[in-house]
């Protein structure tokens, strides 16, 4: 039986370890259409590996999922994830990336890294990203689990993306279940020595006021981001940070979709 672990809980394991497994975060049903969904697209956009080691050139990945299809917009806004991600960021935050991560047999260990080590603070620093793994398939260490060195999100530095990481530990975890990291924290996906393939979402966040890492304004037909709930168009980026940052000619940005009514549109100005 799985334990009940409160929000704070889980805000406290990223404080002092970098990370949290939120288990048997999301509902089966939910997982099984996302895991189908994915191999459509695999297949129908022709998807390969990549020719370089940081993506795997035995890993499939499709990019910009949001666009792929309405299942794929329940995954920022879940109540089981975004909660977590809200109290390490704040509510302001961003999407900052959604992808599919599908780890081949035969793929060897992603270079260690830190998912923010290309914005230019000084570490450690609070956070501005925080991202989650979703298990569309079991984690294991034989599969490509996601490995990660516990506490290294307090570090002064960033990884040797090539160097030995003794210390790593494969965060293993059921078929939907989610991962949530400190965006400083050590980690890279691991060496699949199965014969089967380990499947995840990257649902990556970042704090309102830094750039995301795909352009979700831009990427995003706005015909397609007029469907969205208005929190997850808030979101991609149709909103202010602090009723302030992002606005267009002192206004929401939402009055792009047609929308800028009620109290969340509300500027700094407007007292």
């Amino acid at each position: 039986m799985t334990t009940t672990i409160s929000v704070d809980e889980h805000l406290d394991r990223i404080a002092t370890d970098g990370y949290t497994i939120v288990e048997d975060a999301i509902e089966p049903a939910l997982v099984d259409e996302l895991e189908a969904t994915v191999h459509r697209l695999e297949h129908e956009l022709d998807i390969t590996g990549a020719p370089n080691a940081f993506e795997g050139d035995r890993t499939l990945r499709i990019y910009n999922l949001l666009v792929h299809g309405e299942v794929f917009q329940r995954v920022p806004v879940h109540p089981s994830v975004l909660p977590i991600v809200e109290g390490v960021l704040d509510r302001g935050c961003l999407i900052s990336s959604l992808s599919s991560i599908d780890i081949q047999p035969g793929e060897t260990p992603q270079p260690m890294h830190a998912d923010d080590q290309l914005i230019p603070l000084p570490k450690p620093h609070p956070p501005v990203v925080c991202n989650s793994m979703w298990a569309l398939s079991d984690f294991t260490e034989a599969n490509g689990a996601t490995r990660i060195v516990p506490g290294s999100h307090l570090a002064d530095g960033d990884p040797d993306l090539f160097g030995d990481h003794p210390d790593a530990v494969a965060a293993e975890m059921r078929r939907g279940s989610v991962l949530i990291w400190h965006g400083s924290l050590w980690h890279g996906g691991g060496p699949n020595t199965t014969d089967d393939a380990r499947l995840g979402l990257a649902m990556n966040y970042c704090a309102g006021y830094i750039r995301q890492q795909e352009n979700q304004q831009l990427g995003i037909p706005r015909d397609v981001a007029r469907t969205f709930e208005r929190r997850l168009q808030r979101l991609v980026g149709y909103g202010t940070y602090h009723a302030l940052i992002g606005h267009i000619d002192k206004r929401d940005p939402a009055f792009l979709l047609g929308d800028e009514a009620g109290d969340d549109h509300r500027m700094v100005w407007d007292g």
